[in-house]
């Protein structure tokens, strides 16, 4: 059931949140950017580099995301 009322909450952030959309948007964008560099066979020394740091800021943008709805979470049960 929480995590019903989870997604129900991040379906409802996308709708009316423009920070949360922005950063669903980047996250979004970065993901797609890691699983191109996953599909290639072997990565040069570059390419890992620049795996990693997707990574990290995929990370950090998750990070974000979830900040706000813990915020909207809490606000709802106030």
């Amino acid at each position: 059931m929480e995590r019903n009322t989870q997604e129900e909450l991040k379906a409802h952030l996308m709708e009316t949140n423009a920070e949360f959309r922005q950063l669903a948007a980047e996250h979004c964008g970065y993901a797609k950017q890691l699983e191109a560099l996953e599909a290639l066979p072997h990565l040069t020394d570059q390419e890992k580099l620049e795996e990693v740091r997707l990574k990290k800021l995929k990370l950090r943008l998750k990070d974000q995301m979830e900040a706000i709805v813990s915020q909207n979470r809490a606000q709802q049960v106030a």
